[in-house]
């Protein structure tokens, strides 16, 4: 696996953090590292946005690259066309993300929002980009009430396309969960048919950098180049009984 995309069930669900952590446990694993975020919108030009992020928290190394930034926090496809700017197509996604591949082990392809959200006028999503490349997906979830319908529906759409899902990483697991986050993650991997890969602890995008890399790999399962247990983890919280 030379590239992987990465894509949520919406936004602000964690995406951005989860990218960082699966970049800096390959880091950790030894393996080049580069992050790819084709459209940054809702950022200013001198503003630091979600790839240079990512490399903040994973690691100097990490090489990051942006394509497009739009002004205003919206899909890209609406922001570029409110902006007067050109949009991304696939062909530029894919591009990009295999030239970083050429001179890298991993390349992490972080997406806008959902899997759907479009980024031409065309209606162009992450989902053909991750077809040109041939790339897996990894879904990031929230914990809360009402993500069982949308990873299922996203985990559908990808099935639908016939691309592959790698399995999904919950973005952000409160520190005291509630019935539903409990309930959720013990049906996630029912309802998407997908394996559970991680659950990447609330507020972790806070931690000191140093600190994020040395604890990422033990939110993430060994697919991930991490030492998380889905087992133990589900165990640990298991929804009481009624």
């Amino acid at each position: 696996m030379s590239v992987l995309v990465v894509s949520g069930t919406g936004t602000e669900i964690g995406k951005t953090v989860v990218t960082a952590a699966v970049a800096a446990a390959a880091v950790a694993a030894g393996r080049s590292v580069a992050v790819l975020k084709p459209a940054q919108t809702g950022v200013g030009p001198d503003e630091p946005g979600d790839a240079a992020e990512v490399a903040r928290l994973a690691g100097p190394t990490v090489t990051a690259l942006e394509l497009a930034r739009y002004p205003e926090p919206l899909a890209p496809g609406t922001a570029a066309r409110r902006a007067g700017l050109a949009t991304l197509s696939p062909a530029d996604i894919a591009e990009a993300a295999a030239r970083l591949a050429r001179t890298h082990d991993l390349v992490l392809v972080e997406g806008a929002g959902g899997l759907l959200v479009r980024f031409d006028e065309a209606g162009h999503t992450l989902a053909d980009a991750a077809r040109l490349l041939g790339a897996p997906t990894l879904l990031v979830a929230p914990a809360g009430l009402g993500t069982l319908n949308s990873t299922a529906l996203t985990a559908e759409a990808l099935r639908a396309r016939e691309l592959t899902a790698l399995g999904v990483v919950v973005g952000s697991w409160p520190a005291a969960p509630d019935l539903a986050s409990r309930c959720n993650l013990a049906d996630l991997p029912t309802v998407s048919g997908l394996p559970l890969l991680g659950a990447v602890p609330e507020s972790s995008g806070t931690l000191p950098p140093a600190r994020f890399r040395t604890e990422a790999p033990t939110w993430l399962a060994p697919a991930l180049a991490g030492t998380w247990s889905a087992p133990a983890f589900l165990t640990t919280w298991h929804p009481p009984t009624p």
